[in-house]
């Protein structure tokens, strides 16, 4: 078989020299396939295909890999057997660099102006991050990031069956009650570490606060005109009872969704109020004709008041003038008796006479010149009239 080992590609396997098989030309053979001429020493040109395998057992090693096995230059024995690749100083370089973006993707964080982050050394809360880039080293340092100013609601009654807004009121009524607690995160760090669901803590707290509000009211201005003051008082006690525990949550509004009656009696409960409001109508027309009739009576009694006020001081001021003119005719008669008597007389006279229908003639005269049918009585109420 020695003299057949051209093979079927025309090549014998010993015709570059039988005593170099372990050399570097034995791998062409016959044919200068390790492109070097017979008896030529010069440098030695690597083939195209070494370099291929060359770089890709490097990747390899850049891979976590093993170098590929074969008899290259550098890839093991002669025989076969893979070894280990080695390291040169490029392969170290850019290990190192890709481990160093690899560690600088993972440190760098990016927080958008609705958000806060916190940062965790070691697990211990360690800095609040602010909007835009930001540095935490991995694996050191960790960072979460969480929406502060994004408004959360819950829901109280969360379920939606029926029952579960049932509340005692104070007189001894029960209410339906349905409302929304809108909320969000102002302390990231107190939010994380200091509540372990908040969620149900808010939920919790705000149907606490609710039920000891409606415990304090009535039926009736929970369903009317209080449910404003009822909101406000809720969300003032929610947040006093969540800053009590430092949560971090701020609470931004409550939203009071309905009050009504438990559903197997709110048809009865809609004729009380109808009757309570056409009770409350009646009322009301009542004392507006008893505010109407009151007041013409105080307005009656305020006249009749003034009219004697000022009749009193008509006749008090009568007989003040009665009594000066009294006086007056005294001094008077005092300095003058006669004259003052007969004046007395004549105006007394004139005073009673003046109104009686009569007429007087003087008998000196024997009644001369009086036609006795002229119609005197009616002639003096003519020049009267």
């Amino acid at each position: 078989m020695a003299g057949n080992s051209g093979g079927p590609w025309g090549g014998g396997g010993n015709q570059g020299g039988g005593g170099n098989r372990g050399g570097r030309g034995d791998q062409g053979g016959g044919n200068n396939g390790g492109r070097r001429p017979p008896g030529d020493d010069g440098p030695q040109i690597p083939d195209i295909d070494e370099l291929m395998k060359k770089g890709q057992d490097q990747l390899r090693v850049l891979m976590g890999g093993r170098g590929g096995q074969g008899g290259g230059r550098n890839g093991g024995t002669p025989g076969g057997g893979g070894g280990a690749p080695k390291f040169t100083r490029t392969t170290v370089g850019l290990g190192i660099l890709g481990a160093g973006v690899l560690w600088a993707l993972a440190s760098f964080y990016t927080v958008k102006p609705e958000e806060r982050s916190v940062e965790l050394f070691l697990g211990k809360y360690y800095a609040t991050g602010n909007p835009g880039l930001n540095f935490a080293p991995w694996p050191v340092v960790s960072a979460e990031v969480i929406p502060v100013t994004r408004e959360q609601t819950e829901d109280i009654p969360s379920s939606g069956r029926a029952g579960d807004g049932l509340m005692l009121t104070g007189d001894e009524n029960i209410v339906d009650i349905d409302f929304q607690v809108v909320w969000n995160i102002s302390d990231p760090a107190q939010y994380l570490f200091n509540l372990r669901d908040p969620q149900e803590t808010i939920r919790a707290v705000s149907e606490s606060a609710m039920r000891e509000i409606i415990a304090q009211s009535a039926l009736a201005p929970i369903l009317n005109r209080d449910r404003d003051i009822i909101a406000d008082r809720l969300k003032e006690l929610v947040q006093e009872t969540l800053d009590s525990y430092n949560s971090g949550v701020n609470v931004v509004r409550v939203n009071f969704d309905g009050a009504d009656p438990p559903e197997p009696v709110k048809d009865s409960f809609r004729e009380v109020q109808s009757a309570s409001q056409e009770r409350d109508r009646l009322q009301k027309q009542a004392d507006a004709y008893a505010n109407r009739v009151l007041a013409g009576a105080r307005g009656e009694a305020a006249q009749v008041l003034e009219e004697a006020e000022a009749y009193r001081a008509q006749v008090v001021n009568e007989a003040q003038g009665e009594a000066s003119r009294f006086s007056a005719v005294l001094d008077e008669y005092r300095k003058a008796p006669e004259v003052t008597r007969k004046r007395l007389y004549l105006e007394t006279m004139e005073e009673v006479l003046g109104g009686v229908d009569k007429v007087i003639i003087d008998e000196q005269t024997g009644g001369q010149g009086v036609v006795p049918y002229l119609p005197l009585n009616e002639l003096k109420k003519k020049e009267a009239n």
